[in-house]
């Protein structure tokens, strides 16, 4: 695979994955370009493929000053910070890396689960405070026997619903409609399912479909002993109606691994006491992320050497 094929590189990339592109690819680092504007209006025509990531994604603009572009291949499975519809316009295939962070996402949400229901952190501050030689630490919640609502029983959300049931959980899930073959309840109604819940776990991708989809009414739904955990994307959730309710007691608690604005966290929700929060690592483990490096290169040199062979194509 010697082949010179122009690629831009959206952002720093998985360092297995940018060895791999740089050394079989005539790769550009559009991130440390001097002036991006001037250089693809001199080089943009000679780019055939872009690398990126669910963070730098590839906006429509771009896509536009790349007239021979021919596939966006992105770091993560969401897809929401690339311009589909432009991609479609032009023709340009769009792949990303689902399935292989399906399990280490879910693992975080039951982690988020149980760290912000049983108070673990709190309870790690609390004993290096020394606190426990003078006090108990207070009571906390527990996890079987309640109700998990999941928004979007995807591949992700079946492995959250899988593991929410071997902690006794009942779980319940709303989709746009019923999945065939889980025996788990559906909601067609997300709001009843809202109200059924102790627990409301977001799966869904991001997008103007699902913006601030968890207003200041759903969670109110939830209900002051109801928790919310979302790893699906910080827009999902209106950030400022869930400051409110976690600070006013609407709700009991949270668990976030993502935010409206990342990495820029309210610091209102950092003083909140009743939120567990996360830096975007729920599919952070260095099996996932090897994974998804592979994946990327096993798309992006299957459509440049191997006749346009894709593994996991979106567009």
């Amino acid at each position: 695979m010697t082949q010179a094929i122009p690629v831009l590189i959206m952002g720093a990339l998985h360092p297995a994955l940018q060895n791999n592109v740089e050394t079989h690819f005539a790769a550009t680092r559009y991130y440390e370009l001097a002036n991006p504007a001037a250089w693809l209006a001199e080089h943009g025509a000679s780019i055939r493929g872009v690398v990126t990531s669910g963070v730098y994604g590839a906006t429509a603009e771009l896509i536009n000053q790349l007239p021979n572009l021919e596939g966006i291949f992105s770091f993560g499975v969401g897809y929401d910070a690339i311009d589909i519809g432009a991609a479609k316009d032009r023709g340009v295939v769009v792949t990303n890396t689902p399935g292989v962070l399906d399990e280490c996402v879910a693992d975080t949400a039951l982690g988020l689960m149980l760290n912000v229901m049983r108070r673990l952190p709190e309870a790690e501050r609390f004993l290096r405070a020394g606190q426990w030689e003078s006090a108990k630490f207070p009571l906390a919640t527990k996890l079987g026997g309640k109700k998990v609502g999941i928004v979007g029983l995807g591949n992700i959300g079946e492995q959250i619903a899988k593991r929410a049931a071997a902690f006794g959980m009942d779980v319940l899930y709303h989709n746009r409609r019923e999945k065939p073959g889980v025996a788990y309840r559906y909601y067609a109604d997300l709001d009843a399912m809202i109200s059924a819940a102790d627990v409301l776990v977001l799966a869904v991708p991001g997008g103007a479909s699902t913006e601030r989809l968890i207003d200041a009414r759903r969670l109110a739904l939830l209900g002051e002993k109801g928790f919310l955990i979302n790893i699906a994307r910080g827009t999902v959730v209106d950030e400022p109606a869930l400051i409110q309710a976690l600070q006013a007691g609407t709700i009991a608690g949270a668990g976030l691994d993502v935010f409206e604005h990342e990495p820029k966290v309210p610091r209102a929700l950092i003083e909140a006491g009743n939120a567990v929060l996360l830096p975007h690592l729920a599919s952070g483990t260095f099996e996932t992320r090897q994974a998804m490096a592979d994946l990327v290169y096993r798309n992006l040199s299957g459509y440049f050497f191997e006749n346009k062979q894709l593994t996991t194509q979106v567009c």
